[in-house]
Parts: structure tokens; C-alpha cells; sequence
């Protein structure tokens, strides 16, 4: 048995018994908490059951305050609301059936683009293809992309997307014009403008989030990979990428509730207009868009069915998320392979 001294209470002995380490137990660290720490700790459990009932009671105050308001509209409209088409303030009629498609349609088209480019993105700057100060450097740059506001997307996107992307679309539709996703030309504003600038608006979030879930991997996986002779890009996309996709669809869903709520870039890209088409080229509209743009010369009438439409835009971004949850819930309780 070998001891090391120590100076003051805080000495510990090691004692070597069948080759192992044993601690003084009179000498541990170790310390039961304190009054304060348990003061702490209670406090800190306080303020985050008043931080959850906060936001639920946020959520239920806004859901009383759109409900109430849309609840004559929704008995004035009904269902029609929903599977109607024509928008016509004049004749009182009121159908969201083509802002729905033109939501739905523009922002899984922008996290097509979007995701591929954030994930990609997240592979590049997390699996050691650049040197680290190197890095650090493209993941401010895009996380400033975050901080840009719409106003100013949808002007790029006016100035500069649709004049560069005009003579492209126009070469698709001559060419390939019997394919219903190339059908119509583009003569300004339409569902591909609106898709590639909202697909950059929400690579930030999803470069970041896939980023934090490419870290969490454990490198001792990675080592394993190449131990068994996997190839750098057989490690990548065969164990880390898989490995981590829970938290990468964790990113997509995110990306694209933040695709469904955008605003002010789509009204100023989409085109506004009440159709239902295939073609990326053909102007649409978009449920943010149709709010935003309604909202300031809207009567008390119209403000009911507006509000009927903020009601319905909830449902849906509330109705991803939870089948993202419940997929990434599936996911991590089933045994990886």
C-alpha cells in the first residue's frame, strides 16, 4: 500500500489493492448540498414551470383572441372556406384552396433547395474539410443570413433572382414545356423566385441545427468506421449521417415551419394570384401573403374571414409539427441497425 501525502483537509490518499485506485473517504470532495444549492436548485425549478405555463398560457391567449374573432367567419364561410377558390371581396367570396397549395407548394420546393444545401453545408464545415479558424468564419457568414430582413430578400429577389433565373425558365418551358412543372413561361414573379429566396432564408436554421447534430456523434463511432476500413465519404454518409439523422430532421421540420409562416418575401415574389398550378414558373399566392396583403383595407366583415385564414395557417404549421415530432419520436425508439 503506497500513500501520497496532501496539505490541509483536502488530501487524498490512493491506495493500490489488486491494482486498482480506492479514496480516502474522509478526504473526498465530494459534499453534500449546500443550503444555498438547494435554494438554487429549487428556484431555478420554479422559474422554468413559470416559463412552460407561460408560453402555454400565451398560446392559449392567442388562440382565444384569433378563435374569437374568426368564429363568425367560420360560421359565415364554413368548410367552403377551406375547398373554395375565388377570392372576390365584392361578392363575398372568400376561398383559400389556392393560397393553401401555393404555401405548401413554395415552401417544400424551398426546402428541396434549402435542405440539400443546409445539410451539405452542416457535412462541410463539421467533418473537417476546412481548416478551424476557416470555418468558423462561413458559419458567421451564414449565420448573418438569419439577420437579413424579408423586406430586403424580397427586394434582392426582385432585382436579382428573377432576372437572372427569367432566361433559364424561359430555355425549360421551350424545351421541355409538355412537363407540367415547366408549363408556363416566367414573365416576373412566380413560385420559383419565391422558392429559391425562401430556400435561403431557411438555410441558416437548417445548416445550424444540422451542424449541432452532426457534433453530437461520437468520434469513437467515426474511428470505428474507418477501423472496419470505411473510406472517409463511406463514414460520412453511411455511419454519421445516418447516425445523426434524427437531429437533421429535427433541422427540416424546422425549416420549413419557418418556410410556412414567411411573409413579406413571398408576398413580393409569389405573384398574388388565386390559381392552382404544377408550373414553378406560374405566379400563385401564399396564406401569409393573402393576410398581409388583405389586412390593411380589410372591413370588420373581411377581418372575420381573415382571421378565419390566420386560424387555418395555424392548423396546418401546427400540424407539421407534430408529425415531426411524432416521426423523430418513432425514429429514436427504434433500435439503430
Amino acid at each position: 500500500m503506497s500513500s501520497v501525502p496532501a496539505h490541509g483537509a483536502d488530501r487524498v490518499r490512493v491506495l493500490s489493492m489488486n491494482g486498482g485506485l480506492e479514496f480516502d473517504r474522509g478526504t473526498s470532495v465530494s459534499q453534500p448540498p449546500s443550503t444555498f444549492d438547494l435554494f438554487v436548485d429549487r428556484g431555478f425549478r420554479a422559474l422554468s414551470h413559470v416559463g412552460v405555463m407561460l408560453v402555454l398560457l400565451i398560446i392559449a391567449l392567442l388562440l382565444w383572441e384569433i378563435g374569437g374573432k374568426a368564429l363568425p367567419g367560420m360560421q359565415r364561410a364554413g368548410l367552403g372556406f377551406i375547398t373554395g377558390t375565388t377570392w372576390d371581396v365584392g361578392r363575398e367570396q372568400y376561398g383559400i384552396l389556392p393560397a393553401i397549395w401555393g404555401t405548401m407548394y413554395s415552401s417544400l420546393l424551398a426546402l428541396l433547395i434549402g435542405g440539400v444545401a443546409g445539410i451539405t453545408m452542416a457535412v462541410f464545415l463539421t467533418q473537417d474539410f476546412l481548416a478551424p479558424r476557416v470555418a468558423a468564419m462561413f458559419r458567421t457568414i451564414v449565420e448573418l443570413l438569419a439577420a437579413i430582413p424579408s423586406v430586403v430578400y424580397g427586394l434582392w429577389g426582385i432585382f436579382v433572382v428573377i432576372p437572372f433565373v427569367r432566361p433559364i425558365a424561359e430555355t425549360l418551358h421551350d424545351e421541355f414545356g409538355w412537363i407540367p412543372f415547366f408549363s408556363t413561361s416566367l414573365s416576373g414573379p412566380g413560385l420559383l423566385p419565391a422558392s429559391l429566396v425562401l430556400a435561403i432564408m431557411i438555410l441558416p436554421t437548417v445548416a445550424a441545427v444540422s451542424q449541432d447534430a452532426l457534433r453530437a456523434v461520437p468520434f469513437r463511432i467515426k474511428q470505428a468506421a474507418y477501423g472496419l476500413g470505411a473510406t472517409r465519404w463511406e463514414a460520412i454518409l453511411r455511419v454519421i449521417v445516418p447516425t445523426a439523422s434524427t437531429g437533421i430532421f429535427g433541422a427540416l421540420v424546422l425549416g420549413f415551419g419557418r418556410a410556412l409562416g414567411e411573409t413579406m418575401a413571398l408576398a413580393m415574389l409569389v405573384g398574388n394570384s388565386n390559381q392552382i398550378t404544377l408550373s414553378m414558373f406560374s405566379p400563385a399566392n401564399t396564406l401569409a401573403a393573402l393576410l398581409a396583403l388583405n389586412f390593411p383595407e380589410a372591413g370588420p366583415r373581411e377581418v372575420e374571414i381573415l382571421m378565419y385564414g390566420a386560424m387555418v395557417l395555424m392548423a396546418i404549421t401546427l400540424i407539421v409539427n407534430v408529425i415531426g415530432s411524432w416521426i423523430m419520436l418513432v425514429a429514436n425508439r427504434e433500435p439503430r441497425r
